[in-house]
């Protein structure tokens, strides 16, 4: 037997210069049980770990030295099935991290995996100290069985292939993750390959299931990565998120003998900048930092939008520039020496998917926030959507954009915004949807204004395009581009104090708040796009007036509307008028954006960030004659004025084409209208909306534009006819047969009554609260029964229910039948 130890470990020092000498028995027995798996075609890699592999069977040697430090999994994809290619799923998205540390048992027969849980901070001095120490523990997730030790002890040898072939979950849990129920079929799974890297060690895997649909079973294979990286044995110093600058973060929470309550606060995620000349960067020169951030933009990656593509990433450099470094962020080209495996390299990936929009993830350090690695993930039919809102919002003020093949530089140009907004992300910051209120909506009608500003103080802004801009205006530049409060957020992320703690930076972080205190600096995060709070915080909005903005923008469309045969005409052979009704449909979807906006105004509250130092009121309403003003606006754009949108010429040729999973579909736009007007109508009387009037009343009295002046408003415009006994076109019928609808709804016995819920469920949004988006509660499942949301909207079903009795005698059969069924609907209802 010994003879036959020897011969392996030969086989070993050639292939890896490993070697092993065994002076005693021990050490003889170490060996045997190393090598007693191996056979001449065993291989050695070396890396982060030394890899053995010997036909399908593979091992990891862990020196004494990594065993205790803390490693993160980083699982991703890296090839699908078409059909959850369709569903977004597609190479190099990250769906899965575990921070982990190795531990030998005390009997050396198994090695340990404990999932980490970052324990609370505290001061090493502190009674409390011992409290930390000894409260929290981090689970045991698996442990491997100790297949034997080097001559020296200095390393242990585990065998891996549970861990990557389907056997086990715990490093690996690809579709729970992704959301398939089903569990891993282990005859059907297996390693592709396992290679280590100086800093990590990646596994590759195909692991099989089964889906059982009906009488159908559907089977996935998935091609996926499994990365072990090596976290900093002293993880970065972190730094403290702000109200005024959004970030992603890591929890933190402090616990010390002084404090009068436990504080929690939370990290912003980063990535690791240092200057390699400290002195040069205190007297304020721009240095470089040690090691840059750098992108890799994928081999498959159209070459045409190459340059593009790396002009989004380093427009970057400007900001980094405000927090002292030069060349921080890099864009090169994959080269052959390149490993995309190799978990140290962040990229551009590129997929060949139908699926229209693009996302910038990363990976970070959980213990302090530090990004250690991101893809941005590039689907590539987003460039479908990107022609779309080039011809709809810029068209008709840049008549370049009046065709369907647009050139390649606004084609281009929309791929670098793109780019340029999702690397925004992969450094860590995350949307800020206020950025576009900061300028008044004349201004972006002025291009000499738009040229210094552009059209939102953020590239992080859902602010698209400039559609503002009227035919005649002469601006020139229509795409987003970094603004002010993107500096000002790389510089509070990013700028170089020197601390080894986030407590000594506070008054370094209170400095640059205070030189970003303007409004052009304002953050907020996203909101519910049919319920937003604040109006100035929005999605696809521009400009300080959403009323203004909205009715520019629909100006632009019904000059656009006309032109859609002409700007769809490609000149090929055999065209039909598909390309026509996806624009069609793609018109109508801006335009309920458009109409949104102002939506937003009635029941609004304009929420500041709170401080003591800006001295603003954290909570103002939106004034009365802004909220009626809204209301009209409502009524005109999507009840009274839609004839252009739905009754156009362009419906002899084609209805609006929406592509979906099924195929195309042809939307009747009488249709698509009638479910625009039934979700306004629906979100218009949410109860949350109503509530915040009331709530607006309760605090300003007359000064408040009140439920009651609402439901007015809408009974004027939709029922007023009804008691005058005129003829109602089938439109008039449908539109007032939405309303009745809506408030049926929302009236119903389930809506105010307890009905098996208990009184805790008052508070029930708390649940849904987020760390970074507010939560401005008025509501609950109490203050909904007893609110006057209920009382005003079942006042409105009754003043339509009188009217709808005079309305039963006119002498149009059409409509009495239809007051006739209003009546009925709504008796039912009620009850009555």
């Amino acid at each position: 037997m010994r003879k036959k130890i020897i011969v392996f470990g030969l086989i070993c020092i050639q292939l890896c210069l490993f070697h092993v000498t065994a002076n005693n028995e021990k050490d003889s027995l170490a060996l045997q049980n190393k090598y007693k798996y191996l056979t001449d075609s065993a291989s050695c890699k070396t890396g982060l770990f030394t890899l053995y592999q010997d036909k399908s069977d593979y091992y990891f040697e862990i020196p004494d030295s990594l065993l205790n430090r803390e490693f993160l999994i980083v699982n991703r994809i890296l090839k699908v099935p078409y059909e959850l290619g369709e569903q977004g799923l597609n190479k190099g998205i990250n769906y899965e991290n575990a921070l982990i540390r190795f531990e030998l048992s005390k009997d050396s027969d198994k090695l340990f995996i404990r999932n980490v849980r970052p324990k609370p901070y505290y001061p090493q001095d502190d009674f409390i100290a011992l409290s930390v120490q000894d409260n929290f523990i981090s689970p045991l997730m698996g442990s491997l069985k100790v297949e034997g030790f080097s001559s020296d002890s200095s390393s242990v040898i585990v065998k891996v292939n549970d861990l990557y072939n389907g056997s086990s979950t715990f490093f690996n849990n690809l579709f729970k993750s992704i959301s398939i129920s089903s569990s891993i079929t282990k005859d059907l799974s297996h390693i592709i390959d396992i290679k280590p890297y100086k800093n990590s060690i990646t596994a590759i895997s195909e692991l099989s299931t089964k889906v059982e649909q009906g009488d159908a079973t559907v089977y996935l294979t998935v091609e996926s990565s499994s990365s072990i990286v090596l976290l900093p044995q002293q993880p970065m110093a972190g730094r403290f998120l702000s109200p005024f600058v959004g970030y992603f973060t890591v929890p933190y929470t402090y616990f010390s003998d002084s404090q009068s309550n436990v504080e929690k606060k939370e990290l912003i995620t980063r990535w690791r900048l240092e200057p390699k000349d400290e002195a040069a960067y205190l007297r304020g020169e721009l240095v470089e930092p040690k090691k840059p951030i750098v992108f890799y933009l994928d081999k498959s990656t159209p070459k045409q939008w190459r340059k593009y593509i790396k002009k989004g990433i380093e427009d970057w450099q400007i900001a980094f520039e405000k927090a002292g470094f030069k060349n921080a962020i890099i864009a090169k080209e994959f080269s052959e020496e390149i490993d995309e495996h190799n978990i140290d390299f962040s990229s551009i990936t590129y997929i060949a998917s139908d699926k229209m929009n693009a996302m910038g993830p990363s990976v970070y350090d959980p213990r302090s926030g530090e990004i250690i690695q991101a893809d941005i993930i590039w689907w590539h039919n987003v460039i479908s959507m990107l022609r779309n809102w080039i011809v709809i919002q810029t068209g008709t003020a840049q008549p370049e954009a009046q065709t369907w093949n647009l050139p390649e530089h606004l084609l281009g140009d929309a791929m670098r915004f793109v780019a340029c907004h999702e690397v925004g992300h992969s450094l860590g910051l995350r949307h800020n949807m206020i950025g576009s209120s900061a300028f008044p909506v004349d201004s972006l009608r002025s291009n000499s204004f738009v040229k210094k500003w552009g059209t939102s103080t953020s590239i992080m802004d859902y602010s698209r395009y400039n559609y503002v801009a009227q035919p005649g205006d002469g601006v020139e530049n229509f795409s987003p581009q970094i603004g002010v409060y993107d500096l000002f957020a790389i510089e509070y992320g990013y700028r170089w104090s020197g601390q080894e703690s986030p407590y000594k930076e506070e008054a370094f972080l209170t400095d640059i708040l205070e030189k970003h205190s303007d409004d052009v600096y304002r953050y907020s995060e996203a909101q519910d796009p049919r319920d937003a709070v604040d109006p100035r915080a929005q999605t696809e909005d521009l400009g300080d007036d959403p009323i203004k903005a909205s009715e520019y923008g629909i100006a632009n469309l019904k000059k656009l509307m006309p032109k859609i045969l002409s700007i769809t005409d490609t000149g090929k052979p055999g065209q039909d008028y598909r390309e026509a009704g996806q624009l069609y449909y793609a018109v109508i979807g801006h335009w309920n954006n458009l109409v949104y906006h102002p939506l937003a105004n009635i029941g609004g509250i304009y929420l500041e960030n709170k401080s003591r130092v800006n001295n603003r009121p954290a909570y103002t309403f939106v004034p009365k004659e802004v909220q009626k003003k809204s209301v009209e606006f409502l009524i005109r754009e999507m009840i009274t004025d839609t004839d252009w949108l739905f009754e156009s010429d362009l419906n002899r040729y084609t209805f609006p084409l929406r592509d979906t999973p099924e195929g195309l579909v042809e939307n009747a736009p009488s249709l698509l209208l009638k479910n625009a007007q039934g979700y306004l109508f629906w979100d218009l009387l949410n109860n949350k909306r109503l509530i915040r009037m009331s709530e607006n009343e309760y605090q300003n009295g007359k000064n408040a534009f009140t439920p009651v002046e609402l439901m007015d408003m809408i009974y004027n415009a939709i029922f007023k006819v009804a008691e005058k006994r005129e003829t109602l076109t089938v439109k008039e019928r449908f539109i007032q047969k939405g309303l009745v609808d809506a408030l049926i709804q929302s009236v119903s016995e389930d809506a105010v009554t307890k009905k098996n819920k208990s009184l805790t469920s008052a508070v029930d949004d708390c649940s849904a609260a987020s760390e970074v988006i507010r939560q401005i509660l008025f509501y609950g499942s109490l203050s909904d029964r007893i609110s006057d949301a209920i009382s005003v909207k079942r006042g409105l079903l009754l003043k339509i229910k009188r009217a709808t009795e005079k309305g039963q005698k006119s002498s149009d059969l059409a409509t009495k039948y239809h007051y006739e069924d209003l009546l009925l609907r709504i008796n039912s209802a009620l009850n009555i």
